[in-house]
């Protein structure tokens, strides 16, 4: 068993010292002579039967030894973190301060230091009670409107309009693109809507204005096939131009786009839906600022090391090179500020999370990814695949916990909205079932 000690250096920083007793180095080493008898060959002596006094004379005990500590010095590193249950937010730097054979002693232990940042202890505060002001829930004739008119837009025609293009339309085109007056692409028939910058650079400024049947020419860099990336000369004639024309909003749309008869009907349920929209958006803004709330009540200390490793490793995974366009030291200041409200998010809720017992079931965690994997516009058992593959379980459980703590802090404080009304969340910090669920899992465990 290996044996270590803690200092703390910082709030968020430790210096582990650690020994490894002798004979539970001794396996280790010996395994290193093993594997190096296997590779020296020695002649009189079969291949892996080299005597250790031999391996010593050919490349040195210290030689061994050094292999035998490079080799298991991290697992002797994790069992002294489990020991002290400790989880390093950084690298360890580490220093080997003894090894057998110093000093003359053969059968010393094996002994190293190492300094590293973990998630500091924080002095909760009084967080039942917070007094949250939200918007209140207001549907406006504008809102309904929005959301009659967005239900049209899901059934509009599109039909021929003789004018120039203009932002928006959908747009018939041909093209074709030269490169040192050779042909290298053509199309025609393709369908665009201009303005939505999906195609060329420079289509969009070339297309408005342009009648059916008029033309225009423009210099863009080809994106795709065996000349992408070069600059190519791009003519492209307008032969149709297109508006979406809405359904009139009367009882045939509300028997096409629903299950109601009438359009007074359908606007009707429209308009519960705003205000089920509305409700939703209430509790989410109660949400964020009951958090920031809290956030005033305590002081989070945050390795500063932690986030300068999440920064650059940012910028490494999105591919940016040191001092290109998006690698600016205000992008670096968002980016850092970014990781660091979301430690200090972390901290404060899995603290609470601890306090108030909060769990994660099964059903909670399905629920997550089933809405997560739509946002994502992704399968949910092949979302589900793509994070157990990707080891991302148990952060996503911490995510749904952290939420759930969150909840708890809302279900507690004093919501009211601008007018001075009270708020009242339970349908968002208790979804409907929850308690019955909650209370089933009571009598379970009374019945056992």
């Amino acid at each position: 068993m290996v044996q270590s000690t803690v200092e703390n250096l910082a709030p968020t920083r430790v210096k582990l010292e650690v020994e490894v007793p002798f004979e539970e180095l001794k396996p280790r080493i010996d395994a290193t002579y093993k594997s190096l008898a296997d590779q020296i060959q020695v002649p009189g002596f079969r291949k892996g039967k080299v005597p250790a006094q031999l391996i010593d004379q050919r490349v040195g005990r210290g030689f061994v030894i050094e292999n035998a500590v490079n080799d298991n010095l991290d697992s002797f590193f994790q069992e002294a973190l489990r020991e002290q249950d400790l989880a390093p937010l950084t690298r360890p730097e580490v220093d080997v301060t003894s090894v057998p054979g110093n000093d003359g002693e053969a059968e010393a232990p094996l002994k190293f230091n190492t300094e590293f940042d973990i998630r500091p202890t924080i002095e909760l505060p009084d967080y039942k009670g917070l007094n949250v002001t939200v918007d209140p829930i207001t549907v406006t004739a504008e809102q309904e409107q929005k959301v009659l008119d967005e239900l049209r837009e899901r059934f509009a025609t599109l039909v021929d309009v003789d004018r120039p293009a203009a932002t928006g339309d959908n747009v018939t085109i041909g093209m074709t693109a030269t490169i040192d007056e050779e042909e290298v692409d053509t199309a025609e028939g393709l369908s665009y809507e201009v303005g939505s910058g999906s195609m060329l650079d420079g289509m969009d400024e070339a297309l408005e204005g342009l009648s059916a049947g008029e033309d225009a020419v423009f210099e863009s860099t080809l994106a795709g096939g065996e000349h992408s990336g070069e600059t190519a000369t791009v003519k492209v004639v307008l032969e149709a131009v297109k508006e979406r024309e809405l359904p009139e909003a009367d009882d045939d749309f509300a028997q096409l786009a629903s299950e109601f008869d009438t359009i007074d009907e359908l606007k009707a349920d429209l308009k519960n839906q705003a205000e089920e929209e509305s409700k939703t958006n209430q509790g989410v803004e109660a949400r964020e600022k009951a958090l920031e709330e809290l956030l005033k009540l305590v002081e989070v200390p945050v390795p500063e090391s932690m986030l300068t490793e999440q920064v650059e490793q940012h910028f490494t995974s999105q591919g940016h090179a040191e001092g290109d366009e998006h690698d600016t030291e205000e992008h670096r200041e968002e980016v850092e500020q970014n990781f660091r409200e979301a430690f200090i998010n972390e901290v404060v809720l899995d603290t609470i999370a601890e306090k108030e017992e909060v769990q994660v079931d099964q059903s909670e965690l399905i629920e997550y990814i089933l809405s997560s994997a739509s946002q994502y516009g992704m399968e949910p058992n092949q979302f589900a695949q793509m994070l157990d593959q990707a080891g991302q379980v148990p952060m996503i459980m911490g995510e749904v916990r952290r939420r759930k703590a969150l909840a708890a802090v809302l279900e507690e404080a004093k919501v009211v909205d601008t007018d001075g009304n009270e708020v009242d969340l339970s349908f968002f910090t208790n979804p409907e079932g929850e308690e019955d669920s909650a209370s089933e899992e009571d009598v379970d465990e009374t019945n056992n």
